[in-house]
């Protein structure tokens, strides 16, 4: 695929409907895991405009997702919630995997941070360049529990 060759381009953003471009990666995904991950998709019906790249954007979704069901160690639920607000619209993707200690919260984004043995730490790292710095937006942990799960946050504008 093309999408690395996106990194450090700039970016070609498009005006898309950011529930529908969540569902076709969250679909793509479903399709190719496991039936011990057991997948929920939340969204309202209303089409949310966001300035996306859609390719970049669904390497991330496809990057959060994998991470999850690594420390769900490839069973447990896994739920993406698309939460629309007044000017900005959330993209939470929750997991029931073993948690990340709350002093790792922003470390997890240092490219070359890893807790995997086979890993580079660059995943992360990417996602936050293409969230923060490609589409405006930000990432965070929005909260993690211990042996209870995680649940990852972007935040995007609504288009105008």
């Amino acid at each position: 695929t093309d999408r690395f060759s996106k990194i450090g381009a700039v970016p070609a953003l498009k005006r898309l409907n950011i529930v529908a471009e969540t569902e076709q990666a969250f679909d793509y995904l479903r399709s190719r895991n496991s039936r011990l991950v057991h997948f929920k998709f939340i969204a309202e019906k209303a089409a949310i405009p966001v300035m996306l790249n859609v390719t970049l954007y669904h390497w991330t979704v496809e990057n959060l997702v994998k991470n999850a069901i690594d420390a769900m160690k490839g069973e447990g639920k896994l739920k993406i919630e698309v939460v629309s607000l007044d000017k900005s619209v959330k993209v939470r993707i929750s997991d029931t995997g073993k948690g990340i200690p709350k002093r790792n919260f922003r470390r997890i984004f240092t490219p070359g941070f890893t807790t995997k043995k086979r890993g580079w730490g660059l995943g992360l790292s990417l996602v936050k360049r293409i969230v923060e710095d490609y589409h405006r937006g930000k990432i965070r942990v929005l909260s993690s529990a211990i042996d209870k799960g995680t649940v990852m946050e972007m935040t995007f504008k609504v288009a105008g």
